[in-house]
């Protein structure tokens, strides 16, 4: 990886867009740092710190970065968008007029691209509003007492809130345009790696505590965590780069005096295809309860008290139900990524078929059990990742900082991005038709 990044700056026109893009990613971070008005950081900071595990706000504060619970201009980040997206997306196999336009080509999916944006602008608007009234209930925002001030004050808070997500939105665009990589992955690349620096000096001043005061579980446990976090990256990548390949013969004809057809190829099917969207699924739907709890305080020693236990980030069952549901949350997205029936029927209009498979129905049958089983392993591979801080947390009593989730991002970015150089290399490199 870093060689290709090497190769790409030699390149003047990708230099000129990896500039481009660091000089976005510095704008967006910078627009992390601007408070916004009539809150009081030091009561949000509090409330935060006593409010911060496996809740809704929890999941928000990882997409955008940190700055939500700083609750600065970009607060709301990417969540917005990316909501809108899987929303938008879901949809596009649910309502029929969207189904046609994501079959109309480009044309098509601009007009789903403005869609998206606009279900995001509602979407953010809802956030704000509903940020602003936990910060209300929190004692975070600050106004004299008058009516109407208090209405300019929630105005403005949710105001500079939804301007903060549709700037992240344009910034973005600018990336795609004239950078490098995905725009919006991009941006959540940058802010997750920004909290990295914070995390590992909190391990290594833990180490340094526990030499100091000669703790030994202090001094173990942070080179372990460290050895651990190596480990998980180069899962990462291999699962990210594994695929199965299915075989596809295609039958020689004869067209005129020209034969076509007769090569062999084969389908590629990612194992990880789905990426990290099941466990954003997973992980919206089981803060549902905690953040619930917020609002609503049960009484200690009810039903719902004891309900809601279960759903801490603590507990046995959370770290269960959250796998099952990462399991099923990835064979409902890949089961919309591929249809078995469609590429059979393609396979067959196109004189194609997979070797000792009889086109039609035995095809689609046979891609449908390798399908079930590549989506098993890879659900498996998004659930280890996800719940192996909480066992890890329980097991040594360490909060860990930048979980499986955030690893999983931050590679999966870096990898794509790779990628997106080596292909534009390849295209401004052409020895066979210069020598």
């Amino acid at each position: 990886m870093i060689e290709t990044f090497r190769n790409a700056w030699k390149v003047p026109e990708l230099r000129k867009k990896l500039l481009f893009t660091f000089f976005i990613i510095i704008i967006y971070r910078v627009g992390g740092t601007v408070p916004v008005p009539y809150l009081n950081a030091a009561a949000l900071s509090s409330w935060f710190e006593t409010n911060n595990s496996g809740n809704f706000f929890n999941y928000l504060n990882v997409l955008s970065g940190g700055n939500f619970a700083k609750a600065t201009v970009m607060a709301l980040s990417v969540g917005p968008y990316i909501n809108a997206q899987i929303i938008i997306q879901l949809l596009t196999y649910a309502l029929p007029p969207l189904e046609r336009l994501s079959k109309e080509g480009p044309e098509g999916r601009k007009k789903l691209e403005k869609i998206t944006k606009y279900t995001a602008l509602g979407i953010a608007l809802f956030q704000g509003w509903a940020y602003y009234t936990t910060m209300a209930k929190a004692g975070a925002v600050l106004y004299v007492g008058s009516n109407f001030e208090r209405y300019f004050a929630e105005v403005i808070i949710i105001l500079c809130f939804t301007a903060g997500a549709s700037l992240t939105i344009w910034l973005g665009d600018q990336i795609n345009e004239k950078g490098i990589g995905n725009g919006i992955s991009m941006l959540l690349f940058a802010g997750i790696i920004a909290r990295g620096p914070t995390a590992v000096i909190g391990l290594l001043q833990l180490m340094f505590d526990g030499i100091k005061t000669g703790t030994a579980k202090n001094i173990i446990l942070v080179p372990v965590i460290l050895a651990v976090f190596i480990v998980m990256i180069g899962f990462i990548i291999f699962m990210n780069n594994a695929e199965r390949r299915i075989p596809i013969q295609y039958a020689k004809r004869v067209v005129g005096r020209k034969q076509y057809g007769g090569q062999n190829t084969f389908i590629p099917v990612k194992i990880a295809m789905s990426g990290v969207l099941p466990i954003i699924f997973a992980m919206a739907f089981m803060s549902i309860p905690s953040t619930l709890e917020m609002f609503i305080k049960p009484k200690a020693g009810s039903f719902y008290s004891k309900f809601l236990d279960w759903f801490s980030y603590d507990h046995p069952f959370y770290a269960c139900l959250y796998f099952l549901l990462i399991i099923g949350f990835n064979y409902f997205y890949v089961s919309m990524q591929y249809n078995p029936v469609e590429i059979a029927n393609n396979l067959r209009q196109n004189n194609g078929g997979v070797p000792g498979i009889r086109p039609g129905k035995p095809t689609s049958d046979y891609l449908k059990k390798i399908l079930s089983k590549i989506t098993l392993v890879g659900a498996v591979f998004l659930g280890v990742i996800a719940i192996f801080p909480i066992i890890f947390s329980a097991i040594t009593k360490m909060n860990i900082a930048m979980g499986g989730t955030s690893i999983l991002i931050v590679v999966s970015v870096a990898l794509e991005t790779a990628r997106t150089m080596e292909s534009q290399m390849m295209m401004r490199h052409h020895p066979g038709f210069l020598k």
